[in-house]
């Protein structure tokens, strides 16, 4: 080393010229430059609000596992050969005794759309000579008390509840309620004719991929469809050649109904998390309203949703005497849906709230109601229908005659017509019908 060196080199180890080294400083300052840009325009555009909200996602990104894990075991997947279906022993049912029903549903939430329909149908089968049994599958149920304690609490079942880990007990009819729940059902070898109790088209849930595919193929799997309203009945049959039969939605008029309260408003049934129902199209139609009737007050529920471009009341998520206080301060609601339709526009033509609803062959055919409001997924046409009911000269009678529409609604029709279902299908198997 001579003297006065700083660093010594190794002999053979090459030195960046002065215009190497500034083209690598450059490499470094150009990105860095940009992002630098980008935040300034960020904070100036969006406020430290955007800044914080893409650095998170940013994050999110980062540690995301590369892979998504399943609603369905992959053991399932693996045992499901759909060209070798186990045929099931279809018990007889003997005189005084009940139809046994094994349901195979995953663990539920407080307020959970799908299941409170389950059990609302389970409650009456219970009431009309069946016995249930509600199996909990999910490939990662770390905590099953929990779903029991819901299930006895909330949703008000007293019968078995068990982990669904292998074999299920026999019964006369078996239940699948959902497209990872039809995969041990369709692999379990106890007895029990094999039923598909279908709320949505589940493949459309997922863009082209494994987890499209695998939904889809449960309704390959020959069991016999049960559908919330008749356009999914019509597309699995169609589609998809299953035997399928449907019951109409209920409403339950005790706690959905017209108060005669002073309106003011509008509300909206907001998911941002579940993208079929058009979240960020109903957003939009909602600040064109605002926009143009600033005296009308907004009202969301359903999820929180956070930051808003317009003044508006975000409840989050509600009870049910709480949502009927909501319909009831408003004159009209908004409800999209691109798959089947939800519950929520019976529930507010039941509280005297006009629903308006995205134009689509499957949201008339299954409301068919002249009540109901449907406007084209626009922004500007779902705002216009939304501020021509706010308009309207004659509202009070609007409101009543759409209250008054679902006034003999009730969940027993779709009760009754499900034990139907399964009574005569055991029937053509060779069972006699219990007498209920």
């Amino acid at each position: 080393m001579r003297e006065g060196s700083i660093i010594s080199t190794p002999p053979g180890t090459p030195i960046a010229s002065p215009s190497e080294a500034k083209n690598l400083l450059n490499r470094f300052q150009a990105p860095l430059s940009r992002r630098w840009r980008q935040l300034a325009w960020l904070a100036r555009e969006e406020g430290m609000a955007g800044v914080s909200s893409r650095l998170r996602l940013k994050l999110a990104d980062a540690i995301r596992p590369s892979q998504r894990r399943w609603a369905v075991r992959p053991e399932d997947v693996l045992a499901a050969d759909l060209d070798a279906p186990f045929v099931p022993l279809i018990p007889k049912c003997e005189a005084g005794k009940p139809i046994l029903v094994n349901w195979v549903m995953t663990g539920p939430g407080p307020g959970s759309g799908g299941h409170t329909t389950m059990f609302r149908v389970l409650r009456h089968l219970e009431a009309n000579g069946f016995r249930n049994r509600v199996y909990l599958y999910h490939p990662s149920l770390t905590d099953p008390d929990y779903y029991v304690s819901v299930i006895r609490n909330y949703y008000g079942f007293g019968g078995p509840v068990a982990r669904l880990d292998g074999a299920m007990d026999d019964a006369h009819a078996v239940i699948a309620t959902s497209w990872p729940s039809a995969y041990p059902v369709f692999n379990a070898r106890s007895s029990g004719k094999r039923f598909y109790f279908v709320q949505d088209l589940e493949p459309d849930f997922y863009p082209v991929g494994a987890e499209r595919i695998l939904a889809e193929n449960t309704y390959r799997m020959g069991l016999h469809a049960i559908t919330a309203g008749r356009w999914l009945a019509e597309r699995l049959t169609k589609d998809y050649s299953m035997a399928a039969d449907h019951f109409d939605f209920g409403c339950d008029t005790q706690r959905y109904r017209n108060r005669g309260e002073a309106r003011t408003g509008i509300v909206y049934y907001a998911r941002p998390s579940t993208p079929r129902r058009g979240f960020e199209i109903g957003l939009l139609a909602l600040q064109i309203l605002k926009a143009r009737r600033p005296d009308i007050e907004i009202h969301l529920y359903g999820e929180r949703v956070g930051r808003l471009p317009f003044k508006a009341t975000d409840h989050g998520t509600v009870t049910p005497d709480r949502l009927n206080g909501i319909y009831n301060r408003c004159f009209a609601g908004l409800s999209l849906s691109f798959t089947n339709v939800s519950l929520v526009p019976l529930e507010m033509l039941a509280a005297g709230c006009i629903p308006v609803v995205n134009e689509a062959h499957h949201n008339r055919l299954v409301l068919d109601s002249p009540h109901v409001r449907y406007a084209a997924p626009t922004p500007h046409a779902l705002a216009r229908a939304l501020e021509e009911i706010v308009s309207a000269a004659d509202f009070g009678a609007l409101s009543s005659a759409a209250a008054q529409s679902q006034a003999a609604s009730s969940w027993d029709n779709a009760g009754e017509t499900v034990a139907d279902v399964i009574r005569r299908t055991i029937g053509k198997a060779g069972a006699p019908i219990m007498a209920t």
